[in-house]
């Protein structure tokens, strides 16, 4: 057997040999620990934060960055992105949606006939350009016309109705940067196709309540009802006459907007036209028999659902396919009750509008950093499941070899698993073990292989035993499940 290396400060000799260095590095690191006025051995040491050192390094001249809007996702906010994917993923897969990609960048023309061109993100937010084969194309601002295109494009009116998708994915708007609220953003979305029953409003709006529900965030839904082809008209012009006279007050897009689509007015953000739609008329009162019926019906499934929900007769959403139903969620709890944790409605013409055959359909998108930001200011912490259950330590080169055979037998029987095979410092592995919040470290040295055993530390209690090699797996498995 070829004679293992031994570590410069730790010395592995006679048949006790590792066990004694590992007293030996946690008597070191217990004496540091009580220096510094806190335990590293007998406690579980959080997870190191990689955003600190990240942010501590200047500027380097020259060195391109990130750009205005586009954020990095470090390794620490990972377990954040983890928890809302997989609360998304599930709830969408218990309802019988199933999931769809679409390409990031669509013809320009798509959201121009969709979205409408009057909305901001078509006028002020759209990232197109002219590609090399000179089609005007764009970086999706949205899901929902990526996905009516698919729906039209691959037949799946043909399927049995409805149609149930949902998606995650990054979106893109050059809008000014602000909290929650980037250049890119990523989006989870459900859209259901084929069928006009108010219960499928009710349904999606539920699932977008559960979501937040899920991640232990209390919402409230807002819901309105923007009518149909048949009875928007007459709100129109109702619209129309009410802002004409207060003209002088609004903004210079309102004033552009006020005659070509009136609606726009009430989406509007700026301080002055914001305190004027509050009287101005509701598009309740206009609603015809047939839309008045659908949202009675939707609201009370809401009911029975038991989904909190307000009626905001002035509720209007940030894209024109929108008819009949529009909701957004907003926190229930807290200062700004006003901001939208997202929303969706039903769009009944939008297939049609991009050329597929007349198609009822409705759905929502939730902004994820929009939900994790919430989740912060709520101090919701998710279980990070990337903290290792083992660390495989060694010491010397047939350890080494060794523990790498163990590190996959472990990593093949379902354990999370972490190891630093090109450290040959006992000191320096279990420091790593202890950063990384492992809960047990296994550990080989010349001794251990030439026996057929492994030594098996809790990290939080300190406690060290020697195991068989062939009962590691078993006895390491039971371990993680007791604990």
């Amino acid at each position: 057997m070829a004679p293992s290396k031994k570590s410069p400060k730790v010395k592995a000799k006679g048949k006790s040999g590792t066990k004694t260095a590992v007293k030996k590095v946690a008597k070191k690191q217990k004496v540091a620990a009580v220096t510094a006025g806190r335990s590293t051995v007998n406690k579980k040491a959080a997870p190191a934060a990689p955003t600190a050192a990240v942010a501590s390094v200047p500027r380097i001249k020259g060195m391109p960055q990130s750009l205005r809007g586009m954020k990095d996702t470090l390794p620490l906010e990972q377990k954040f992105w983890r928890r809302v994917k997989s609360v998304a993923e599930a709830l969408a897969q218990a309802y019988g949606f199933e999931c769809i990609d679409t390409p990031i960048l669509e013809m320009t023309s798509l959201f121009v006939r969709s979205a409408g061109t009057q909305t901001d993100v078509i006028e002020k937010e759209m990232f197109s350009f002219i590609d090399r084969g000179g089609d005007n194309v764009t970086l999706r601002p949205e899901g929902t016309a990526p996905v009516v295109r698919a729906y039209v494009n691959h037949g799946m009116v043909n399927l049995p109705q409805p149609v149930k998708l949902y998606y995650i994915g990054p979106m893109f708007r050059y809008e000014r940067p602000q909290q929650g609220r980037y250049r890119q953003h990523h989006q989870f979305g459900v859209e259901v196709f084929g069928d006009d029953n108010p219960i499928l409003d009710a349904e999606v709006a539920l699932l977008a309540y559960l979501f937040y529900k899920e991640l232990g965030i209390s919402s409230i839904v807002r819901i309105n009802s923007l009518g149909c082809n048949e009875c928007r008209p007459t709100y129109r012009e109702e619209l129309i006459n009410y802002f004409r006279p207060k003209r002088s007050q609004l903004c210079d897009d309102c004033k552009r907007r006020l005659s070509k689509n009136p609606l726009r007015l009430l989406d509007c953000k700026e301080e002055g036209c914001a305190a004027l739609k509050d009287e101005a008329p509701q598009l309740v009162d206009s609603l015809d028999d047939s839309c008045k019926e659908h949202l009675m019906r939707v609201l009370e499934y809401l009911d029975d659902l038991q989904v909190p929900y307000v009626l905001d007769p002035h509720l209007v959403r940030g894209f024109d396919y929108y008819t009949r139903t529009v909701f957004e969620l907003i926190p229930e709890d807290g200062d700004n009750k006003t901001a939208s944790l997202g929303g969706g409605g039903r769009y009944d013409n939008l297939v049609e509008q991009l050329g597929g055959r007349p198609t009822p359909a409705c759905g929502f998108g939730i902004g994820l950093e929009r939900a994790i930001l919430q989740m912060k200011a709520q101090e919701i912490d998710p279980p990070d499941d990337s903290i290792p259950d083992v660390f495989v330590a060694q010491l010397g080169d047939s350890a080494r070899r060794k523990a790498f055979a163990l590190f996959e037998e472990l990593r093949d029987a379902g354990l999370r698993i972490a190891g630093n095979f090109t450290k040959n410092s006992l000191k320096a592995q279990l420091e790593i073990a202890n950063r990384l919040g492992a809960k047990y470290t296994v550990i080989l040295g010349q001794q251990e292989v030439i026996d057929e055993t492994i030594l098996i530390r809790d990290m939080e209690s300190g406690m060290q035993e020697i195991v068989d090699y062939k009962k590691a797996v078993s006895d390491l498995k039971k371990k993680i499940v007791k604990s």
